[in-house]
């Protein structure tokens, strides 16, 4: 059983019961099909880079992961209900992030989960959209470089209901798990922008090889935003 490393401030018994409701309570809510699980490194640090199309993504991803993880999360998040919602996903061990600041404080806790030997869920995207990954935040590139991390890249489908269709019940959700890699990324500013751009890529292609998985076998196609 893979360890549970969690920030300063959180509290085991919580996060394993955080990840039973996006297993036992989230999940029923939908017919999810998990892709390529095994492929998940079981111990060691682990950046997972995942695309996000609703808030339905990292509920599920908390308690799918086979292992305890640590997800950055937008810090309105946190001060939702006067701030109870933040103590909660502090408990769970989750990282608030400033999004469109500049501030190496929750980047820098992320990196003791990972020096520790411990994963964390990074959504590249920046902000919750298309899942289509069009653009990166350097977020994780900046964790890779500075810990040496494996990098897991995991492409969700079936949340967002494809335009004009009506109300769903129980909506088929592919969860897809691509080959761990460990990439270099340089120095300096170049190296994270070409290292983002690498990220981005690999998250990317695995998005259309799900997006190709469904259409070949009669699932929806994810609605697009112009």
């Amino acid at each position: 059983m893979s360890k549970t490393i969690l920030p300063e401030g959180a509290t085991k018994w919580v996060h394993h019961f955080g990840r039973g409701i996006g297993k036992f309570i989230v999940r029923p809510a939908f017919r999810v099909k998990l892709h390529g699980v095994e492929r998940v490194p079981r111990d060691g640090a682990l950046v997972v880079i995942a695309n996000h199309s609703t808030m339905a993504e990292p509920q599920l991803l908390f308690g799918m992961l086979p292992r305890p993880s640590v997800f950055l999360v937008k810090a309105e998040l946190f001060e939702a209900a006067g701030g109870l919602v933040g103590r909660f996903f502090r408990r769970l061990g989750q990282i608030p992030v400033k999004r469109g600041e500049v501030d190496r404080k929750p980047l820098v806790t992320a990196v003791g989960v990972l020096k520790d030997g411990g994963l964390v869920g990074v959504f590249p995207e920046g902000t919750r959209g298309t899942g289509d990954v069009a653009n990166a935040e350097r977020g994780a590139a900046w964790l890779v470089r500075a810990t040496g991390a494996t990098v897991l890249p995991v492409a969700t489908r079936g949340t967002l209901r494809p335009e004009g269709s009506g109300r769903r019940f129980r909506p088929r959700v592919d969860i897809m798990f691509g080959e761990p890699v460990t990439p270099e990324i340089g120095k300096g500013r170049t190296g994270l922008e070409e290292g983002t751009e690498l990220l981005r890529g690999e998250l990317a292609a695995l998005v259309k090889t799900l997006d190709e998985w469904r259409a070949e076998n009669g699932f929806d196609a994810p609605r697009r935003h112009k």
